[in-house]
């Protein structure tokens, strides 16, 4: 009897030993950037829950005991994409608005609004894109034309940047906008005493909050369409930069049934009500939905010459932009929600604002890192960098915003200011990291643009030839970085995504081709071929 029981012990621990671990899935025959502590390179992986439960050689993989066994054919796998700073809903909403994106003049607008009038928004003639950069005649339009074509119909046409617009009367009035109507942080643009219909910064959300708003349905398909695009450049992880309460609620309903499925960062729009909702209900910190921070407006935008400068515009004696709000307030925000303990993210452009900022951090933060953010960070003087590094504050930027811009920021700033413009390596080297977004719709939702931006600075055209200030260009490793790891970091999501490792989330992109050894000018065309998030398929390129 003894020796019955001590074989079926030895046979036990034998079967115990011989048995195949189990995986949900393994993922194999690949080049896989781990983008871990050092940048190791795997073969294949097996997900188990959602989470990866091994990385390592083929041979060690395919022991595991999996129903599903993918062969990637040798294709290159990354951590999943994040996007982290973005407008998602809004850039959902867009879609069913007029696309005035490249539009070359005004009058190429004028025929864009008669051939699509019918595509209303909410009862108004709703576009958005254009820049008059792009224009021969770089001046601002004037709304004579569309009170002729449009008497009856209110028409409301934003920039690219989203911090300038050009409305028509019918606008106007609807707004209840008179000759004395002012506004702090913004302003209407009149010449000889009469209104232009261009509306600068503040001005815009006078007449915005007149829009109503799109029904719940609408909204939802909104979110959908934006996750649709979104899974097919690789994106499984957004933030996005300033939502209402009733919005983010919507988002996490609409997770909770499982249909939004894209890892969802937002940013709590600053407002009273806003404020006083998740102070009194607290953060959300789910794998799928984090709110624990807020996002302000420092300054405007240099396209619209809102950016608050040091110094005035090259191409505007006199004129130096401005604040959105009276410093003592931004204070008084900045120590409240210092004091509710969640993350603050402000918009900085010029190298006023971003100085400002940076000082009023250091003093609310007293110290500590909290992680506070400066969204773009697009202008800083050359005495501020060492800030970031200082109070640790870490810079948000977008890449695109340098290859969009350089074809005239040296004529809006000058050659001395440009030194410390788009400074990506500067501000890498300041705190030791940069977080990666694009600012759609601003710009083209594809990371890959903006690894392109950050790695080559040249357009799509191979313009300049010497690449737009190289000196602040990435590295390949930086740039994806940046838009992995890093940006898990700015949203506090370091240790369960952002690179591929045991016990971390198993959102992943298959590209066709290698964005660390690929040709230059193929970076920005390469194809994304499978996006998954949880070790799930949510997009399979045709």
């Amino acid at each position: 009897m003894r020796l019955l029981f001590f074989y079926s012990c030895i046979m036990l621990l034998f079967n115990a030993c011989t048995e195949k671990k189990k995986a949900d899935a393994i993922f194999y025959n690949a080049v896989v950037y781990t983008v871990d502590s050092t940048f190791s390179v795997a073969e294949a992986f097996a997900v188990a829950d959602g989470k990866i439960i091994a990385i390592g050689s083929k041979a060690d993989i395919l022991k595991y005991d999996a129903t599903n066994k993918i062969d990637l054919q040798g294709r290159f796998v990354y951590p999943g994409f994040a996007d982290a700073h973005c407008h998602f809903y809004g850039y959902g909403v867009d879609l069913k608005l007029i696309n005035l994106t490249g539009t070359q003049s005004f009058n190429a607008i004028i025929d864009s609004l008669i051939l699509y009038q019918d595509k209303k928004f909410s009862g108004w003639i709703f576009g958005r894109g254009w820049d008059q950069n792009d224009w021969t005649n770089k001046t601002y339009p004037d709304k004579s034309k569309l009170d002729s074509l449009f008497p009856d119909t209110p028409v409301f046409l934003m920039r690219i940047d989203g911090h300038a617009a050009l409305v028509n009367q019918k606008a106007l009035d609807l707004a209840q906008i008179k000759n004395d109507t002012s506004i702090i942080g913004g302003y209407f643009e009149r010449k000889n005493n009469a209104f232009t219909g261009m509306l600068i910064d503040n001005a815009l959300e006078i007449v915005k909050q007149k829009i109503p708003l799109p029904s719940k349905q609408a909204q939802v398909e909104a979110l959908l369409a934006a996750q649709k695009n979104c899974f097919a450049v690789g994106l499984t992880s957004i933030t996005d930069a300033g939502l209402d309460v009733a919005t983010i609620l919507l988002i996490d309903s609409l997770q909770k049934t499982n249909d939004l499925k894209i890892r969802y960062n937002a940013m709590i729009a600053y407002n009273r009500a806003n404020a006083e909702y998740f102070y009194k209900q607290g953060k959300i910190e789910t794998p799928m939905l984090r709110v624990s921070s807020f996002k302000l407006y420092g300054d405007g935008a240099m396209g619209s010459r809102g950016a608050c400068m040091l110094q005035p515009y090259s191409d505007s004696a006199h004129h130096h932009g401005f604040m959105l709000h009276p410093l003592d307030s931004f204070k008084l925000i900045a120590n409240e929600i210092a004091a509710h303990n969640f993350q603050l993210c402000t918009h900085a452009i010029g190298d006023s604002a971003n100085r400002h900022l940076l000082n009023l951090y250091g003093q609310a933060t007293a110290g500590k890192n909290l992680r506070w953010r400066i969204e773009h960070a697009q202008v800083v003087d050359s005495n501020d960098f060492h800030l970031f590094d200082k109070y640790s504050i870490i810079p948000s930027v977008q890449p695109t915003h340098a290859t969009s811009d350089m074809y005239w920021a040296e004529n809006r700033i000058g050659k001395n200011r440009l030194q410390g413009a788009y400074a990506y390596k500067k501000l890498l080297n300041s705190y030791g990291m940069v977080a990666a977004g694009s600012d759609f719709p601003v710009e083209d939702i594809n990371p890959l643009y903006g690894f392109y931006a950050a790695v080559v600075r040249k357009d799509k055209n191979n313009f300049p030839d010497a690449g737009f200030e190289m000196q602040n260009a990435l590295s390949r490793i930086e740039a994806l970085k940046a838009m992995t790891i890093w940006a898990a970091y700015a949203q506090f999501d370091e240790n369960i995504k952002g690179s591929l490792e045991v016990n971390k989330l198993a959102d992943f992109v298959v590209l066709d081709k290698d964005l660390i050894t690929a040709q230059p000018q193929l970076l920005w065309q390469l194809k994304v071929k499978q996006t998954y998030i949880g070790g799930r398929e949510v997009y399979n390129l045709p």
